[in-house]
C-alpha cells in the first residue's frame, strides 16, 4: 500500500519518542500490505477498527492510536494523526471521519 502523510505525525513522534519503533514497524508492515478490506487489516493488526470512514489501530498496546483512512482500491492509506489513548478520547479527531 501507498502511504501518504507520515510528516502529518512527525511532531507526535517526537513528542512521544517511544510510539516510533511500534509506528515504524506498522509503516513497515502496512506498506507491504495488499488489503482488500478491514477483515485483511484485521488479520495483520487484530486490534484494528473501523470508526466511520477511518481505521484507527492501536499501537503500542493501546497506549497510542493511529488513525487514518484507507481506499482499497487505490491501495493507498491516509495517515490523519498519531494520539496518545487520552486525546484519542476528547473524540476531537473524529473530524478526519
Amino acid at each position: 500500500m501507498l502511504i501518504y502523510g507520515y510528516e502529518r505525525i512527525k511532531d507526535a513522534l517526537q513528542k512521544h519518542a517511544d510510539s516510533r519503533k511500534a509506528i515504524d514497524m506498522w509503516y513497515a508492515n502496512a506498506s507491504a500490505a495488499h488489503w482488500k478490506n478491514l477483515s485483511e487489516v484485521r488479520a495483520f493488526w487484530p486490534t484494528a477498527d473501523a470508526v466511520g470512514t477511518c481505521t484507527v489501530f492501536n499501537v503500542k498496546g493501546n497506549k497510542y492510536r493511529l488513525i487514518t483512512t484507507i481506499d482499497y482500491g487505490e491501495q493507498i492509506i491516509s495517515i490523519n494523526e498519531l494520539l496518545t489513548h487520552a486525546e484519542y478520547n476528547k473524540d476531537k479527531w473524529k473530524r478526519h471521519c
